[in-house]
């Protein structure tokens, strides 16, 4: 199994919308380019939206045959590790090998010693054909990194190895997480981290490096555009050099998590990729959700009196809601309109406070975010608002549709 050059993480935390995710798709193979649709769904949502993992599976493959979509599709066991991955072993092909909790765990030393004994060509100047500038590595830099980072690989290791063991070689996408630390990792230590999981055995399809600024949840990207690009480029460089040094698959691309909304790195991702032919994977985090929020408050009645009640109960549970995700949403309280401002609005402006149109004078960021981690309200209405959804279905598809389409495929992949 190969991944495709351009892969789309499509989550729907209630797995209502695969079909109109599916549709913005097929609107992209229409126009020639190919983007590869990958359910993802983590397991922190199952616990909180009450489903298990097959729900993604079956979401999936019923839009498939009702789309009749000719091509490839993934479903992604999103965030896994090994307490959490037997649940996802028989239904889905692409897993998300999560080791936040192993890196800056030192490996012993000897797997240390190892490394950099077997890897001479770590060592002095490094010449990275698309690297503008070769950059210099000496022992002791090799061996930080690996203090960083090759407890981590180990552990990835260990996860591939009981995936394989359940579902055969070659019979899964897997991808690398190592995005959750703090700082971004330099093309030196990215080019040890690749050697380092080559070694390890893993066949890896796709990375997903820690890149400057902050990927807030829902909104666009914060930092330093132009780093960014000159990361995103770097990156993908090293990745062809070491597929050639390591014997990597030759697929093997970058993953940009939390991908979803950040319009202003959009330029440079596509000039990245286009520059070097490459393939990326972004991975979106909960934009579905916030469409269906919008397609309700657009159809009125009963559909936005629901929205403003999600609204009403996520602001009075906003510190509990935003407790699990403080590292990725920067919310001004200050900011948010009282429940009792909400309730008097009309659907167009609810729908302009959360759309994410940022030439909208009335787009709201941090109302946006609030509602983004407030999916846990909905959750709760259990029946009561899949219910809706059913009762609001063509406006919610509407709105799935455009936004996967014109806000996120259309200027990666289709625009310039």
């Amino acid at each position: 199994m190969r991944i495709q050059k351009y892969t789309f993480g499509v989550g729907d935390r209630f797995a209502q919308q695969a079909e109109p995710q599916l549709r913005a798709c097929m609107m992209a193979l229409e126009q020639g380019v190919e983007v590869i649709p990958t359910w993802n769904k983590s397991h922190r949502e199952h616990l909180i939206v009450g489903t298990e993992p097959p729900t993604v599976r079956e979401a999936a493959d019923r839009a498939v045959r009702e789309l009749k979509w000719p091509k490839p599709y993934y479903v992604d066991a999103d965030h896994i590790n090994l307490d959490t991955v037997d649940g996802y072993l028989g239904t889905s092909d692409f897993f998300t090998l999560d080791v936040a909790y192993a890196i800056g765990r030192a490996a012993e030393a000897s797997a240390v010693d190892n490394l950099i004994s077997s890897h001479p060509e770590l060592l002095g100047t490094i010449q990275i054909d698309g690297i503008h500038e070769p950059f210099t590595s000496t022992r002791d830099s090799v061996r930080q990194c690996a203090e960083q980072f090759l407890f981590a690989v180990q552990e990835a290791g260990s996860i591939y190895r009981h995936i394989e063991s359940s579902k055969g070689r070659g019979n899964f996408i897997t991808e690398v997480s190592m995005d959750e630390t703090d700082n971004p990792q330099t093309p030196a230590e990215l080019l040890v981290i690749l050697a380092a999981i080559a070694d390890e055995g893993i066949p890896i399809q796709t990375i997903a490096p820690k890149f400057t600024g902050r990927f807030n949840k829902g909104v666009d990207y914060v930092g330093d555009q132009i780093q960014f690009a000159k990361e995103f480029a770097d990156d993908i460089a090293v990745i062809r050099h070491a597929v050639a040094a390591y014997g990597l698959p030759e697929g093997l691309k970058l993953s940009v998590h939390s991908g979803s909304d950040k319009f202003s790195i959009y330029d440079a991702i596509r000039e990245g990729t286009r520059r070097f032919d490459a393939g990326v994977h972004v991975k979106t985090a909960g934009t579905n959700w916030l469409e269906e929020l919008i397609g309700l408050a657009e159809a009125g009645g009963a559909g936005l009196q629901l929205a403003k009640q999600v609204y009403d109960q996520a602001h009075g549970a906003r510190e509990a809601l935003c407790a699990p995700y403080l590292a990725v949403i920067d919310i001004d309280p200050d900011r948010l309109p009282s429940p009792s401002e909400v309730h008097g609005w009309e659907s167009s402006q609810y729908t302009a406070a959360l759309r994410h149109d940022q030439s909208c004078p009335e787009f709201n960021a941090d109302v946006r975010q609030l509602l983004h981690v407030g999916y846990k309200i909905a959750a709760k209405m259990g029946d009561r608002y899949l219910g809706m959804l059913s009762e609001c279905e063509e406006t919610i598809s509407r709105n799935v549709t455009e936004n996967l389409f014109v806000r996120h495929i259309q200027p990666l992949f289709l625009d310039g």
